[in-house]
């Protein structure tokens, strides 16, 4: 048989019912917070648009290099002393100027300031290309100059870059490029 406890001990119906009640409403107002911080701060990274290097090849370019593929003719023999096949061109997508995303690849300097940081740069998809076989074709290319130089750049290191691509052409003396980049951001690739 239980006690019943006395009405000076017993908690008033309104206390047992006020915790829930403001944990209700924390949480509320933490979702609302939540929200507002996320619609009025920047994307973070994971949440930009990749940005594949595909994708800057016309489809009906893109369709030749596959087939060339299949067939071997893009097949290098590390061992001979013939130079690799040239392939792609210049052309462009139009769709992928002023998109805003990341594309990860690496940097090829081509010019640093006096601290021997990066003031001007290509950025290609695969490790040594300009430097120790032939660079990519132009639209595998993507010219950056960033508004601030970048330290201790490390050429086999990959990087992400975040901005926005354009639709631009360069030259120099390494290699020409159809795009251009942006840049609002570049870091190590993880």
């Amino acid at each position: 048989m239980s006690m019943p406890i006395p009405s000076a001990t017993r908690p008033h119906p309104l206390r047992r019912r006020l915790p829930l009640a403001l944990s209700v409403a924390t949480g509320l107002v933490t979702t609302l917070l939540v929200g507002l911080l996320l619609t009025f701060t920047p994307a973070r990274a994971s949440e930009l648009r990749e940005i594949d290097w595909v994708e800057l090849i016309p489809a009906d370019e893109l369709a030749e290099l596959e087939a060339m593929a299949e067939s071997g003719a893009l097949d290098i023999d590390h061992d001979g002393d013939q130079s690799a096949p040239s392939w792609g061109t210049d052309r462009t997508v139009r769709t992928m100027d002023g998109v805003q995303g990341r594309i990860p690849g690496y940097i090829v300097p081509l010019d640093t300031d006096a601290e021997n940081r990066v003031t001007e740069f290509f950025l290609v998809p695969y490790y040594g290309a300009c430097i120790h076989v032939p660079p990519p074709p132009p639209n595998q290319i993507i010219y950056v100059t960033p508004d601030e130089p970048i330290a201790d750049v490390e050429i086999w290191q990959p990087y992400w870059l975040e901005g926005t691509l354009r639709i631009h052409s360069s030259e120099n003396a390494v290699a020409s490029a159809s795009y251009a980049f942006e840049l609002d951001r570049a870091r190590r690739y993880e």
